[in-house]
């Protein structure tokens, strides 16, 4: 697949921006999966000011997608029409204390933001540590496991508008639900400042070694995988839904039902984006059809089929 270059009319129409505009070029990398088709075109502004250009100055018409470390996507093999913005950690993956907050930028891992908070004796963001995204991924998503979720530690998000107006999110102003925030889709999220406490620094090491033995033991972190897939149902597990559903090591093509962790699906090493997204779906009927209940995805997915 192959989208029409239009790079050179936005470059033409942006003589001052500074980032890096490229044609047609694959998401598979950017992904965990390593699945999927190309962005017709991929930006990494220079920094939030070039952001800022960039969308005032971007037709409409145009649609916009972002994209972290890709741990919980599935980019279909269509690829994505439009734009996709990429932060890069240079531009956007700053960490920093000050008392007990930590500030980061939208492009720092969330594994980062624990280990700046452990490194000043800052608590309650241990859970980070078990969270294989970034901070825009988490404020969008409300990220969370081990026990704590964004929301609990939150102070306020900065983003950018479509229109490249920079907005600031307090706790409150961000909706948080399960696994999701109420912020304009558009807006593309920056940096954050999260507000810990003061800890013992032996028990915030102790904590985040109990979040990674988890992981390593419980979830197939060394394949090519995407994190939970499907939401957990009110009251209930996604994992224990599948298991009873008879899915565990279901196949579709290159792609599997993880034997370790059911809410997981893995590339084992021919998937297409089709194959994943598919194998979803076939999991939802069967829960569906099992139990009554209706899995809702966890995982994002886009472009084109």
């Amino acid at each position: 697949m192959t989208f029409p270059d239009i790079t050179s009319d936005l470059k033409a129409a942006m003589p001052e921006l500074r980032g890096r505009l490229l044609a047609n070029q694959s998401l598979a990398e950017l992904t965990w999966f390593r699945v999927g088709g190309p962005a017709q075109v991929l930006f990494t502004p220079a920094d939030e000011d070039d952001l800022a250009y960039f969308l005032k100055r971007l037709p409409q018409e145009l649609p916009v997608y972002v994209v972290g470390v890709g741990s919980n996507l599935i980019v279909r093999d269509g690829g994505m029409p439009g734009v996709v913005i990429r932060l890069a950690p240079r531009a956007f993956g700053e960490t920093s204390t000050a008392g007990d907050v930590v500030t980061a930028g939208a492009a720092a891992l969330d594994k980062r933001v624990a280990e700046t908070a452990a490194a000043a004796n800052i608590g309650g963001m241990e859970f980070f540590f078990g969270i294989p995204g970034t901070v825009g991924g988490a404020l969008r998503m409300n990220a969370g496991a081990n026990g704590g979720e964004t929301k609990d530690v939150l102070v306020e998000a900065t983003g950018i508008g479509r229109d490249g107006t920079k907005h600031t999110f307090g706790n409150a102003d961000m909706k948080f639900v399960y696994r999701n925030s109420g912020v304009d889709p558009s807006v593309i999220f920056t940096s954050a400042r999260f507000r810990g406490r003061i800890t013992d620094a032996d028990a915030i090491r102790a904590r985040m070694n109990e979040v990674q033995t988890h992981r390593e033991t419980a979830q197939p972190i060394r394949e090519k995988t995407g994190g939970s897939t499907f939401k957990n149902p009110p009251g209930n597990s996604a994992w224990k839904l599948i298991d009873a559903a008879g899915c565990r090591g279901l196949k579709v093509g290159g792609a599997q039902v993880s034997e370790m962790h059911c809410n997981f699906l893995i590339n084992t090493g021919n998937a297409t984006g089709h194959d994943i997204e598919s194998l979803g779906e076939t999991v939802r009927e069967r829960v569906k059809q099992t139990s009554g209940i209706e899995l809702h995805w966890e995982i994002k997915r886009i472009g084109n089929s």
